[in-house]
């Protein structure tokens, strides 16, 4: 392996590029930020003016780019519509390359940009980044040392409020908000349960004539997994929580996405008030102590869901360990992508 940085540009200037991706790859010493590209002149000048220390170029395409013969690797953080032609592009001209989700707008689209990482022998991964947040890593080791005990189910439950900050764009995605999204959850059941297999999905259609769903539910199956994994996403909800729950015979484990929150509650036995009380306890004292954990970081501007260990182990992946690219390559992109295509040809429509 080699020890020299990643001379890296990102490519879209968005929310996720400069609340996410620059942020990231600036804190992480593997990396050399060389520059930024958007197409939008108005953000350019404006970035440009906050750091004058980067490149900042005005583009549509990698050719367009003026910096971009001086670095090894491009991170995509433009809609996904653009997904396809950037990364195939990138992959063309011998760049590694690390891209925001949904990974592409088909299927046919997401095969060729894993073809066309193959053909190049160049790294291609996607930012599937909640698996890897605190909160994620400590259910996975209660559920290692048995703390759970035998799981039962897997639940996925996503609340979102239509009024919070959306991308502007995400109406013209297939199924809406739910394309945008759902990967997140997806990828969280995958990385517990393994390779998902669509049972069952029923989309309940949106009353207002959106192409966001008002709710959409999937049932899967797992190879090896004995349990019923579920997933439910509400978009007209009054409130935006997200949550990946683990019931276990020994206790239920609860994260809490947004909030980067994990919850372990005892098997409450017969429901005596002795043990409602024990669960409100373990509840309580467990979130707030989170809270303030997570809560600090997350004012700092310095809680980054996983986002440090994806580009950390792109780096790594560029630099010659390709084996700890596993968990976000372009193949793992493709399955959730695929899963999600599933959903939006297989699934029940009915009316609200």
């Amino acid at each position: 392996m080699t020890e020299s940085p990643v001379r890296i540009g990102v490519v879209g200037l968005g929310w996720v590029g400069q609340a996410r991706h620059i942020p990231t790859i600036s804190a992480d010493p593997r990396f050399r930020l060389v520059g930024v590209a958007d197409r939008n002149p108005d953000r350019i000048a404006d970035f440009g003016h906050r750091r004058p220390d980067l490149r900042a170029s005005c583009a549509s395409t990698i050719a367009q780019i003026d910096w971009v013969d001086e670095v090894d690797a491009i991170s995509v953080a433009t809609a996904p519509m653009a997904h396809h032609d950037l990364v195939c592009e990138a992959l063309a001209r011998g760049l590694h390359v690390i891209t925001e989700k949904p990974f592409a707008m088909s299927a046919d689209e997401g095969r060729a940009m894993v073809a066309a990482a193959q053909l190049q022998d160049r790294r291609l991964a996607v930012v599937h980044n909640f698996q890897f947040a605190g909160s994620m890593q400590r259910l996975r080791k209660d559920m290692a040392d048995g703390r759970l005990g035998a799981i039962r189910s897997l639940r996925a439950v996503q609340l979102g409020n239509p009024s919070r900050r959306l991308p502007t764009w995400y109406e013209d995605l297939p199924l809406g908000l739910f394309y945008d999204e759902s990967p997140h959850l997806l990828y969280l059941l995958a990385s517990l349960a393994g390779p998902l297999e669509l049972a069952r999905a029923v989309v309940v259609e949106s009353r207002n004539g959106m192409a966001t769903p008002d709710q959409i539910d999937g049932w899967f199956r797992a190879a090896g997994a004995d349990y019923p994994i579920t997933l439910s996403c509400n978009f007209v909800s009054t409130v935006s929580e997200w949550y990946l729950m683990v019931h276990g015979e020994a206790g239920l484990g609860i994260v809490d996405i947004f909030r980067d929150i994990y919850v372990l509650l005892p098997n409450d036995g017969g429901h005596a008030t002795r043990e409602v009380v024990r669960t409100s306890l373990a509840a309580t004292w467990q979130h707030w102590w989170q809270h303030l954990v997570s809560g600090v970081p997350h004012i700092l501007g310095r809680l980054r869901y996983g986002n440090d260990e994806v580009f950390r182990r792109f780096a790594d992946a560029v630099r010659g360990d390709a084996a700890r690219l596993a968990p976000i390559e372009g193949e793992a992109a493709l399955r959730t992508l695929s899963l999600q295509h599933d959903i939006i040809v297989n699934a029940d429509r009915v009316k609200p």
